[in-house]
């Protein structure tokens, strides 16, 4: 799994409330408050976003702002299914090198000017340039699509070469941003944005306290329903034990929690929803320090995917095993690659064929979530066992991919993660190309690429299947990605708040429209 946002005015009283790091004595229940409606909803969440910028976003929860400030065009849904969003129609041209995208009537940003095609040509325009951070599947092999504005509603995007990709991907997922606002801006590739954001989603953000908390108003310019509860605040909380202890007394309505945490949770009283998002949780390694293909694929022959799974998932019930690069819920998605089922001997003989001796590496992960730590401590005991030595080392979660990404001179040469990168598995090009934006693997192979380039521009659904197939088992041959499992996310939700169902369990951004939720 990756985006962010700026504000305006008032700090509402409930993001000033303390979270509490005790937890209940053992034998008790803690009922969440469920007092008269409240007006706001604070949803804690594990980290800061790493930008405020709907141009180069990619975190959780950067995405999570984002999707709260700004809207799409059209976004996909979880089955594949696209939904159109500030779009009216949005139509590919028959010869595959344009797609016309028709504004709805009467949109507005939140400050009250109108929504143009001229902003629409502004968001993409900026976006499609690299140096901005997050333009990779806005390009056709060496060119950008481009993107032209014929009437004050009507956008229309040339390709410059067929691309399969690029019409399903082309205007979906990009929020976009008011050009009278942010046409001064001269460097789209910072984290934030200056001035404070305007957006056409359903909340405008009204102040970020760094560490702390992000709050939001109700939008009173929204295309869509007006938001049920007219005050919503991210409460920033690292540790799983006072998010629990959080939900159990009603200073938090809602979090992501763990398997492990789920009975206690609703002997509280707390609702439970556990949901896929197509995520593939995976161990990485850093193949710009751990060069030798036979060393990596050693280190994959001794681990055993069934026990880390277990281990962190606790069951089955909310987990399903992941053998390639994509979730095994994608419709792309292919078996026939190798999975590396446990064999030590075969382990041992590879890593006798490569003539390196005494292996040792450090291992990155996220070092206040407990599932990763606990996958961290099983891969260590699995690999201690055939004599491979691992050094942990538990930091920030945007620690190991700042540090990561220095390749070579990194200090860590492997690393935990996860991704959602969606349906179309050209969007996966952006980490396992060769130089890819988030290719965090150092991973380079012109074999590869090729495979990437032919699957983008093959229409014919049965070929461009058959070439993503031979694109995972490339990619499990060259041992640099070792995938854990599709987990779903378990989502916990106070008692007093109704309408999850109708907001949508979405993957990234928690739920499609944060405005749907009631007040019981």
């Amino acid at each position: 799994m990756h985006k962010r946002r700026f504000g305006l005015a008032a700090v509402i009283a409930a993001a000033a409330l303390a979270v509490t790091a005790c937890a209940p004595s053992a034998g008790t229940t803690t009922e969440p408050s469920t007092s008269a409606a409240t007006g706001s909803f604070t949803y804690a969440i594990a980290s800061d976003p790493t930008s405020l910028n709907p141009i180069n976003v990619s975190d959780r929860w950067g995405l999570t702002v984002t999707n709260l400030v700004y809207s799409p065009l059209a976004r996909v849904e979880g089955d594949g299914t696209v939904v159109n969003e500030l779009a009216d129609t949005i139509t590919p041209a028959e010869d595959g090198l344009s797609v016309t995208v028709v504004l709805k009537d009467g949109l507005l940003w939140s400050d009250g000017e109108p929504v143009t095609a001229d902003d629409v040509v502004f968001t993409y325009t900026n976006k499609a340039v690299k140096e901005n951070g997050n333009a990779d599947l806005l390009w056709v092999g060496d060119q950008p699509i481009t993107a032209e504005a014929t009437d004050e509603k009507t956008v229309v995007f040339h390709l410059p070469s067929i691309s399969a990709a690029a019409l399903s991907n082309i205007a979906t997922e990009t929020y976009i941003i008011p050009e009278h606002v942010y046409k001064d801006v001269t460097d789209f590739s910072a984290a934030e944005l200056d001035p404070a954001a305007v957006g056409s989603g359903p909340y405008k953000l009204t102040k970020y306290e760094r560490g702390q908390y992000l709050t939001f108003e109700a939008n009173e310019n929204y295309y869509g329903p007006k938001p049920n509860i007219p005050e919503l605040t991210l409460r920033i909380v690292a540790n799983a034990d006072t998010v629990k202890t959080a939900l159990q007394t009603g200073e938090a309505d809602a979090s992501f929690v763990t398997a492990d945490q789920i009975d206690e949770l609703t002997a509280s009283g707390v609702d439970i929803y556990p949901y896929a998002e197509g995520r593939v949780a995976y161990l990485g390694l850093n193949a710009a320090k751990l060069t030798d293909p036979k060393v990596r694929q050693a280190i994959f022959y001794a681990l055993d995917r069934e026990e880390i799974d277990t281990a962190a998932f606790l069951s089955d019930e909310y987990y399903q095993p992941a053998y390639t690069i994509l979730p095994p819920s994608n419709p792309f998605a292919t078996e026939d690659v190798e999975k590396y089922e446990q064999d030590t001997d075969e382990s041992a003989k590879l890593l006798t064929e490569s003539g390196v001796q005494d292996v040792e590496f450090t291992l990155a992960y996220a070092g206040a979530d407990p599932v990763q730590t606990t996958q961290a401590t099983i891969i260590q005991q699995q690999l201690q066992a055939i004599g491979i030595r691992v050094q942990l080392a538990g930091v920030e979660p945007q620690a190991v991919y700042t540090e990561i990404e220095k390749g070579a001179a990194s200090q860590y040469d492997a690393f935990l993660g996860g991704y959602i990168m969606g349906q179309d598995p050209d969007a996966y090009s952006l980490l396992y190309r060769s130089g890819a934006s988030a290719n965090y693997f150092g991973y380079s192979n012109p074999a590869t690429d090729a495979l990437f380039d032919q699957g983008a521009t093959e229409l014919d659904p049965d070929k461009r299947k058959a070439v993503y197939a031979d694109l995972q088992a490339q990619i499990a041959q060259d041992a640099v990605v070792y995938p854990l499992a599709d987990n779903l996310k378990i989502l916990a939700v106070n008692s007093r708040i109704g309408g999850v169902d109708e907001a949508r369990t979405v993957p990234i951004y928690t739920l499609e429209n944060f405005g749907l939720l009631t007040e019981k």
